[in-house]
This record gives structure tokens, sequence and C-alpha cells, in this order.
């Protein structure tokens, strides 16, 4: 499933963001990066550690927390925190796939079964840095407004392509999910549109009963806790 997500910053926090990440130090990406991806990552991060970023971090957080499409979609049992990445000057990130496992503060670990990329900048403010991701059904370049998101499964080959004028900032972070299987994912989530638009046009509907226990065996057998 690739499902963009409107207005996960308001025009407000998007502003209150890219103020706070204009203060921050920004490094060569390839600190972060394994073997294999440092050799297709040509990009600059903030460090973790940066106060900055760790306040944009937590509005983040925040706002994923309330945000109910988000919630249906990757059905989250762990986020890890938000990073930021910032492309300019012909920057690029080649073909790769993101890595299984990652470890979270405290010495636990994430299951990587969800790429989230949050774009800070507005398409007219840069040209290329387009998100392209394989499946498939093909081959889909992405470049939302300012403030939206798109979710992607984590084990598709995706890349970020050459920035040739003005600046790509984003905000980039991975989910683990209770249901790890992504097709199995959108079936809920079709399953769950579709109940809520029944509901909405016939509220007294008897079959709506009948699908929210379809969804909920289905989640019953699929999730992991």
């Amino acid at each position: 499933m690739i499902l963009n997500i409107p207005d996960i910053l308001k025009p407000d926090q998007l502003a209150q963001a890219r103020g706070l990440l204009e203060k921050a130090e920004w490094i060569d990406g390839k600190a972060s990066a394994g073997a294999q991806a440092a050799q297709v990552k040509n990009n600059q991060e903030i460090s973790k550690d940066d106060t900055a970023a760790q306040k944009v971090a937590q509005m983040i957080t925040a706002s994923l927390a309330a945000n109910k499409l988000f919630a249906m979609a990757a059905l989250p049992a762990k986020i890890s925190a938000p990073a930021f990445n910032r492309y300019e000057g012909r920057q690029t990130y080649g073909p790769h796939v993101d890595n299984a496992i990652r470890p979270l503060p405290g010495g636990s670990l994430i299951r990587g079964d969800i790429s989230a990329t949050l774009f800070l900048s507005d398409p007219g403010e840069y040209d290329g840095g387009e998100l392209t991701t394989e499946d498939t059904f093909g081959t889909h370049q992405i470049k939302l407004p300012a403030g939206h998101m798109v979710i992607y499964p984590a084990s598709s080959l995706h890349q970020v392509k050459p920035v040739t004028r003005g600046a790509r900032l984003a905000s980039f972070f991975w989910i683990q999910s209770i249901v790890r299987n992504d097709q199995q994912r959108t079936l809920l989530l079709d399953l769950e549109l579709a109940t809520q638009n029944l509901r909405q046009s016939h509220p007294q509907h008897p079959s709506i009963t009948q699908l929210v226990g379809v969804y909920n065996n289905l989640l019953r057998q699929w999730a992991e806790t």
C-alpha cells in the first residue's frame, strides 16, 4: 500500500518546524547509512541529539497520534523517532531497500514494516527530488505539498531523484505494525473505510455490525501484539 496522508502538520506547525530546523546543524547523511546504502546515499541529515530536531520530532509524533487515517492504515505498534534530511545541489539517494531491523533508544528494536516520508518543502521550492517507489503495479513518483506524508512498504525498492534546484527538506521514520503483511493491512483499511461510508449513508444498516465483526475477526487472526 502506498498512501498519501494530508495535513500531518498544519501551516503554523510547519512554519515552527522549519524555523527550528534552520537552526540545526546538518551533517553528511552517510553517517547513518549502512555499508550498502552509503554507496548510493548523498544527502544531509541532522544528528538525533540535536535539540531543535528533537522538538520537531515531538511535534510530528503528537500529530501522528491524533491522525485517524494514519492509525487505520499503519496500525502502529512502534514508531521510530522522526529524523530529518535535506537534498540540494543534485544530491540524491539511489535505489535501496530500508533495513529490516533498527535500534530504538533504550536498546529495544523496531521492525521496519512501513516507511514514511513527511514533506517539509513545497514542490515549487525545488526541482527533482521525487520519491520513487516500485511495487507490483509499477513505478510511482511522489512529490507532495509541505505538511503531507506518504507511507509505503519498507520492503519496496525506492530512491530520491536528484534535486536540481532549491532544497528538499523532509522528515522520515519507520513503523512496526501490529499486522506485518502489507496486503492484509490494505484489506483491513479498505474494509474499515467501506464500513465508515456505509455508516454515514445508512447509519442503521444491519450489515454494519456484521462488517465490524469481520474486521475484528480478521484483525484477531493477523495481529501480533
